[in-house]
């Protein structure tokens, strides 16, 4: 039997999280399930893991989005299946932050602001601290209260955040979540972070 993929989760699914996920992942010399995007997630858990399962190498990133759904959404019912799937190892979870209203919310280990600041508490969905609120808002993140993650990192909107995260800039927040995930669950990151971003051609 082979051993289970290693895997992290992205609780968004939209094209400038897509985008900056397979940056990232090229960046750090990750796996990224581009099929896994879309808004709401297009796919369902048991498909997810097939993909997850032909992946060339590990550890890969999955992108799961209720798009704004408040309830137990497309992406939010993904995420559960995959969480407790036996050919899956969950590294951890990156906590996107949003507007919706209703939502329970999850705590998070750590969060990264838009400046790269690691942080105790939440974020906004523009990547401030958001010290308002006890756990962190969004849209796709409630069943991490039910899940047993081994890490979950908070961050705002990947690839956006006012400029923040762009990928002319290299996706900065994105990548440092990452890594974050991993060092705290690995004690390293698998690949080589570049100190320059990559060459990149221009996104209309």
């Amino acid at each position: 039997m082979n051993p289970p993929v290693r895997v992290i989760l992205i609780t968004d699914g939209d094209k400038a999280a897509r985008r900056a996920m397979e940056f990232a992942a090229q960046r750090l010399g990750l796996r990224c399930i581009s099929a896994s995007a879309g808004n709401p997630t297009p796919l369902r858990g048991w498909e997810l893991v097939a993909l997850i399962n032909k992946a060339a190498y590990d550890p890969v990133l999955v992108m799961v989005d209720d798009k704004g759904n408040p309830g137990l959404g497309a992406g939010e019912s993904a995420l559960a299946y995959i969480c407790r799937s036996e050919e899956v190892q969950v590294l951890g979870a990156i906590a996107v932050a949003s507007n919706t209203r209703r939502a329970r919310g999850t705590p998070v280990d750590v969060s990264i602001t838009r400046d790269g600041r690691v942080i105790d508490y939440p974020v906004d969905k523009y990547g401030l601290p958001d010290m308002h609120h006890a756990v962190l808002q969004g849209d796709t993140v409630d069943v991490l209260r039910d899940l047993k993650v081994p890490v979950v990192v908070g961050i705002g909107d990947p690839g956006k955040m006012k400029g923040a995260d762009k990928l002319q800039g290299g996706c900065e927040v994105t990548t440092k979540a990452i890594v974050e995930v991993l060092s705290r669950t690995l004690g390293h990151c698998p690949g080589a972070v570049r100190l320059e971003p990559p060459h990149q051609p221009t996104v209309p």
